[in-house]
């Protein structure tokens, strides 16, 4: 029985959407380049098609009634893998500051680990907005970043730099994540303070 529900959840889809996720990654990070406009671009609606697939697998699950464990569990995975996957490897292409991925990496760890404790201890933490910007945020910027090149803005003519568009945005994610993770702190704290005066 615990199987047959296993292998609902896998087939269901939303989760399918989640997975289907996944899979596009090494295809982002497979056309990834920074001398082949084309390939860029490619790799950009690719990732595109990805950050959509993060609207759309939630949006089903609540929509059909399948929400799950496992879609729980993938969701974040999934989101997490996506955007740490290329921010890695465009360091290794030199486009994007080791430290600037550092940061959002280790303030996802720590954030992750207070959900943890939080949760073996009984305690409810709200949903920051701030967490839901960051990751906005995140999304666009990886997309410009992603583009790259310098091209006319449609309608207007004016030439962008893709590429610094993204780096900036991807500061400015960055300044929010890490006050988005200081207002998780504050909040697991004072959730924790005030569990030890009821018991």
């Amino acid at each position: 029985m615990a199987g047959s529900n296993l292998f609902r959840e896998l087939t269901n889809l939303p989760n399918l959407v989640t997975m289907g996720r996944v899979v596009l990654i090494p295809f982002v990070l497979l056309f990834i380049d920074n001398y082949n406009p084309l390939r860029t671009f490619i790799a950009s609606l690719l990732w595109l098609v990805a950050a959509a697939g993060d609207f759309l697998d939630g949006y089903l699950a609540r929509s059909r009634g399948q929400v799950s464990m496992l879609g729980k569990f993938l969701d974040p995975l999934a989101d997490k893998l996506t955007v740490d996957a290329v921010l890695i490897f465009m360091v290794a292409l030199g486009r994007v500051p080791a430290w600037v991925v550092v940061v959002l990496i280790g303030r996802d760890l720590a954030v992750n680990g207070l959900r943890s404790i939080a949760s073996a201890q009984g305690l409810v933490i709200a949903a920051s907005d701030g967490g839901k910007i960051k990751t906005a945020l995140q999304l666009v910027a990886i997309m410009l970043l992603l583009i790259h090149f310098r091209y006319p803005a449609l309608g207007v003519g004016i030439m962008v730099d893709y590429h610094n568009a993204g780096i900036w945005l991807l500061y400015l994610s960055t300044v929010v994540s890490l006050y988005s993770g200081g207002e998780y702190m504050r909040h697991f704290l004072a959730a924790a303070l005030k569990q030890s005066r009821t018991t």
